[in-house]
């Protein structure tokens, strides 16, 4: 377990012993949790009922999916994943709320 703060919120990172590629965010002091996909690796089927955003790690790309997400202070979820990024070294990775995977290229220029 990796512990830090980052502004006024501290957050918790729980590794997975059997994938080093699974990880959860916790925020110590509320119920917020943020499951960590890699998703060249893991199987990631995004549920309806929680927020998904996704970014970057130099080639490597992540979901970000909240895990029993009670709606309150949305950009708690920004300063967790921008925490993790800082945790992996990369605090410049941009955070997308979109699948890259999935967007349409061609729509960005109609």
């Amino acid at each position: 377990m990796y512990i830090t703060g980052m502004g006024n919120s501290v957050f918790l990172l729980v590794k997975d012993p059997q994938n080093p590629c699974l990880d959860i965010i916790r925020h110590r002091d509320g119920d917020l949790r943020i499951h960590v996909y890699c998703l060249g690796k893991d199987d990631f089927e995004p549920n309806h009922d929680e927020l998904q955003f996704y970014g970057n790690n130099r080639g490597e790309l992540l979901a970000f999916e909240t895990s029993r997400y009670d709606g309150k202070d949305p950009i708690l979820i920004i300063e967790a994943i921008r925490w993790y990024a800082d945790y992996i070294d990369n605090p410049r990775m941009e955070i997308l709320a979109e699948d890259p995977r999935i967007s349409d290229a061609d729509s960005f220029y109609m």
